[in-house]
């Protein structure tokens, strides 16, 4: 096995930890009925939506989920292609 391959290996599984994790500290949104019934009340929350930590939780998720899936195809295609 080529080093290459090693440090393509560490960083997924070293992202796949991260991406669980930053998952698994978010909030569920699951408001229900009593949430489309009180819906005005996160008015205050909406305007400083781009500030909460929930925002930010999010904005990594994203990031993370790339990364990772872009090392998987580079991963991939080494693989397929480069022996």
């Amino acid at each position: 096995m080529q080093w290459y391959m090693i440090l393509f290996g560490a960083i997924t599984i070293l992202t796949s930890i991260a991406l669980i994790i930053i998952v698994l500290m978010q909030e569920g949104r699951s408001d229900g009925l009593s949430g489309a019934i009180a819906g005005g009340a996160e008015t205050f929350f909406g305007k400083n939506k781009g500030r909460t930590m929930e925002h930010k939780l999010v904005t990594i998720t994203k990031i993370l989920a790339v990364i990772f899936f872009v090392l998987s195809l580079i991963a991939t295609l080494v693989v397929l292609f480069i022996k």
